[in-house]
């Protein structure tokens, strides 16, 4: 029999697409699961990307399985971005333009409304749930601490890797927010997460394969990164240190 926990391992859409017609077994659900869970993966993930990506609404955008939302949440960005950023169009005049149009057009419906026999349409009262409010204020909190706690990993830990990666990826940023303005690096984030995990989704395999070579490319130089200078300066400053001591 399969464990719970290793249904989560598998893909739920794989399964509704593969064993709905109840021909299958347990044994073939785990032999998929193991299948997928020994082959190397990306960042070392042993979960499918739908899985990972919440397997949920969300996840179904952002790989295009439900191509008309999809579509229609790319377009909205777009012309957003279109909108804000290249017409020049203010963010404050928009909400104004608008909150004045529709202010005058409930206004007109509501006295004229007896003239053309259309009542004027109600405005709905927003009640959000308490509990909304506290999974997301402790959702956030979780994501804060552990924000704290990578960069106390980084910041008093001994592994220069990391400090090295944490740093080339804050230069990228900085050189990215001098070359365009904030709308526009949402923007390209909002596009990178459309259309990379959709695509990576596709040539999974390739890249994986790809991902591994280049990982293990890099460990060798900066192997040898480690040997010729980082070691050299360890032991340089050990020995200026026991020499200040004496």
């Amino acid at each position: 029999m399969l464990d719970p926990v290793d249904m989560d391992i598998a893909d739920s859409d794989f399964l509704n697409n593969q064993f709905d017609n109840g021909d299958s077994s347990d044994s073939d659900i785990d032999n998929y699961c193991m299948s997928f869970t020994c082959k190397n993966r990306l960042f070392g993930r042993q979960k499918p990307l739908h899985v990972v990506l919440g397997a949920g609404v969300s996840a179904d955008i952002i790989l295009w399985r439900n191509k008309q939302i999809s579509g229609y949440i790319f377009m909205g960005a777009t012309l957003t971005w279109l909108l804000f950023e290249r017409t020049g169009y203010n963010l404050v005049v928009f909400v104004c333009h608008a909150s004045l149009l529709s202010l005058t057009a409930l206004f007109l419906w509501s006295n004229l409304g007896s003239f053309i026999y259309v009542s004027p349409p109600e405005i709905p009262e927003t009640i959000l749930p308490q509990h909304l409010f506290m999974r997301t204020a402790i959702s956030l909190t979780a994501t804060y601490n552990q924000a704290l706690r990578s960069f106390r990993h980084v910041v008093f830990g001994t592994d220069i890797r990391d400090f090295l990666s944490v740093a080339v990826v804050l230069w990228v940023l900085s050189v990215v927010g001098r070359l365009c303005s904030f709308l526009s690096f949402l923007y390209i984030v909002f596009v990178i997460l459309m259309i990379v995990p959709a695509l990576y989704d596709n040539l999974e395999d390739s890249v994986d394969s790809f991902a591994e070579k280049a990982l293990i490319a890099i460990n060798k130089q900066y192997a040898v990164l480690d040997e010729k200078v980082i070691q050299k300066l360890k032991k340089s400053v050990i020995s200026s240190k026991s020499r200040k001591q004496q």
